[in-house]
């Protein structure tokens, strides 16, 4: 009597889970397999797009002794890059010439040749080179360079340089906007 009770027990108990399994099943239906994904973007007429790990950098500069700065004039370079994709050199808008080259042109408050901290920090100021040791003052375009088909790396440098005889020590940031012309 007690095998056949247990034959009897267990497949009801399986009966009634696979039911409550079901009904949950049922009950969730509604909501399983539904989202939502929000996205933007915006087709252009541009040589080149800008990689989504390049658009928004925030980019930490180590902790210089302020020593160093009055020693060498300037803090160690901090080297940072811009990615471009899919650039193609073909303009698809009638009448514009293919495009053959780009300008850069960083922004931001200016501290004479040079960008203005913002922060305790004073005395000194940052400065953004290319590669070929051009300096990016606010505003003003760096020489042409040459586009290439396909993904470019621009790579840049940026330092501390003291702009003031009297360093104070303390925390400093900026924002600085780049953009990209091309020709």
């Amino acid at each position: 009597m007690s095998r056949y009770s247990a034959v009897v027990v267990v497949p009801c108990l399986l009966m009634f889970s696979c039911i409550a399994v079901g009904a949950e099943a049922t009950a969730t239906r509604g909501t399983q397999g539904h989202g939502r994904v929000s996205m933007q973007g915006a087709i252009i007429d541009t040589a080149c797009a800008i990689d989504a790990g390049s658009r928004d950098q925030t980019i930490e500069l180590a902790t210089i002794p302020v020593s160093r700065i009055v020693h060498d004039g300037q803090g160690p370079v901090r080297p940072f890059s811009i990615r471009l994709i899919n650039c193609v050199l073909t303009s698809v808008t009638l009448g514009k010439p293919d495009w053959r080259h780009f300008q850069m042109t960083f922004d931001g408050v200016p501290d004479g040749n040079n960008f203005r901290l913002d922060g305790a920090a004073r005395g000194v100021a940052l400065q953004i080179t290319d590669t070929l040791g051009n300096q990016a003052y606010p505003g003003t375009p760096l020489p042409v360079g040459d586009l290439q088909e396909g993904h470019m790396t621009l790579s840049y440098m940026m330092r501390l340089v003291g702009n003031h005889p009297l360093l104070q020590v303390g925390q400093y940031r900026t924002t600085v906007r780049f953009r990209l012309d091309y020709h």
